[in-house]
């Protein structure tokens, strides 16, 4: 019955017109987003971090949130119609989304994606609103050993679970954890690695950083790219899948939604993850093999389900434990640090309407989105016709307003300047930026708990592996570390995030 009392809070909460109005708008800028190539939700969100200074922190999370899971609604457009995927999570379905377009079946790709992600969308956020309160429950037994253990899982998870070379991935982690050193001691107050400048004493802006990094990186590398547009809108004939198709899709959808609920939650997990993985589980499991990449309907249906569903249950370390699983849950702690709110079990208690009311959107939010999808195909693809060199300087311009009306200095936009620089030679090394923005975010809290630890146990290195949530944690993280050196899991690894 609480869970009822406490979803009813939420849907009146979400129900509100300014709440739902702007569930609507980050909805639209999530399908508009995720429809133009390049653009990823990641890129977004980092641009529109200065927007919740503006915004009541309800109304900023609902619409952050919507842009999240909006992409990945929207990336399927364009990888189906196109080829081109939106954002990274839609990488796979360009594999059978496109071939089913060139067979004239783009109207049933497209409808299977919808129907996978709204499904997915809404057994996710089910779990979600089952889990919050229990897990929530738990974190409120952590101490600051425990915190640190947990914060060394995510690191740890994080370096496993990306994408590319493993001692690159250590490499970004250990950056960002040392980015995260710079400014004032919170203990002693005195200035570490600020060089004498003195914007750099309050620490490394995070908008600027992550702005930079992600969104003025993203922009000045998709520039680089041959602008390759061969749609198929005319092929869209039906929308309605036959009864063939549903027997197909349904076991993918059902299998893609159980994958990335259970990815979507794990540290460095995230929609990217859960898509590959997923592609891959429908591949060796189907009866036909051989029709993936020229138009099997399952290789549509359970990435489009898991990267939906790995997107919402990404909520549910930040919002019970306060740690952020991926980038785009770091930039939502960012987005709720700019609102006073510190992420974890506390939010529920305190703030029970932010809480729920964030749930009870998602609900909404895919709502929304199946209508805005479907019958708006067209006016979405029509946006692809506006070319990138004139779509992105325009970009650029606003997210430069947008960073100098943080903190109104111009230090700001030359620090996201400097970034975009750094995060394009992240880009021509092959170095996946998000281990960075994690290390940087968890870095403070890891060391300000460690520091706590060590405070309460007078000095005690003990603490952490006495303490027996402290060590369950520590194991977990150190058998995460042997089973990834293993030959045969790392080979593994690396077909899970191949591009066939």
């Amino acid at each position: 019955m609480e869970l009822f009392d406490n979803l009813a809070l939420g849907f009146s909460t979400a129900l509100t017109f300014q709440n739902l109005a702007y569930a609507f708008l980050g909805c639209i800028l999530g399908t508009l987003i995720g429809v133009l190539p390049g653009l990823g939700p990641l890129a977004t969100i980092a641009m529109l971090l200065p927007a919740p200074y503006a915004l009541p922190p309800v109304a900023a999370l609902i619409m952050l949130a919507g842009i999240y899971y909006g992409a990945q609604y929207g990336g399927s457009t364009t990888a189906i119609l196109v080829n081109l995927p939106g954002e990274s999570s839609s990488v796979v379905t360009t594999l059978d989304g496109y071939q089913m377009a060139k067979r004239g079946r783009a109207g049933v790709a497209l409808a299977t994606a919808g129907i996978g992600s709204f499904f997915a969308g809404c057994v996710a956020t089910l779990i979600l609103a089952a889990f919050a309160a229990p897990l929530a429950e738990v974190a409120f037994k952590f101490g600051p050993a425990e915190y640190f253990s947990l914060m060394v899982v995510g690191l740890i998870g994080a370096v496993v679970l990306a994408s590319g070379s493993l001692v690159k991935a250590i490499g970004m982690i250990v950056l960002g954890l040392l980015l995260g050193l710079v400014g004032t001691d919170v203990n002693s107050g005195a200035a570490r690695f600020s060089f004498d400048v003195p914007e750099l004493t309050d620490g490394l802006n995070f908008v600027s950083m992550a702005m930079g990094v992600f969104g003025f990186a993203e922009i000045i590398a998709n520039l680089e790219q041959k602008e390759k547009r061969e749609t198929f809108l005319n092929a869209i004939t039906s929308l309605y899948p036959t009864k063939e198709d549903f027997k197909r899709m349904i076991p993918a959808i059902l299998r893609g939604t159980a994958l990335g609920s259970a990815l979507g939650i794990l540290p460095g997990g995230g929609a990217a993850l859960a898509s590959f993985a997923a592609y891959t589980l429908e591949k060796k499991s189907s009866r036909h093999p051989e029709e993936f990449g020229k138009g099997a309907i399952e290789g549509v249906a359970g990435p489009e389900s898991a990267n939906n569903s790995a997107a919402q249950t990404s909520f549910i370390p930040l919002l019970t434990l306060g740690i952020p699983p991926n980038a785009v849950m770091a930039l939502m702690v960012g987005a709720m640090t700019i609102h006073n709110i510190q992420p974890g079990p506390q939010v529920m208690t305190s703030n029970p309407s932010l809480f729920w009311g964030l749930i009870a959107s998602m609900w909404i939010g895919n709502l929304i989105l199946i209508i805005l999808n479907l019958p708006m195909i067209g006016i979405w693809v029509k946006l692809l016709t506006v070319p990138y060199r004139f779509l992105y300087p325009a970009i650029l311009v606003f997210c430069c307003i947008g960073v100098y009306s943080v903190q109104n200095t111009t230090f700001d936009v030359f620090q996201t300047a400097a970034f975009g620089v750094l995060g394009y030679i992240f880009i021509k090394l092959r170095m996946e930026p998000a281990p960075l923005l994690l290390g940087f975010v968890l870095g403070p809290m890891m060391e300000e708990n460690f520091r706590r630890a060590l405070l309460l146990s007078r000095g005690e290195f003990s603490v952490f592996v006495t303490r027996p949530l402290s060590l369950s944690l520590l194991i977990a993280a150190a058998v995460l570390v042997a089973i990834v050196a293993l030959p045969s899991i790392k080979k593994k690894r690396e077909e899970a995030f191949q591009e066939e």
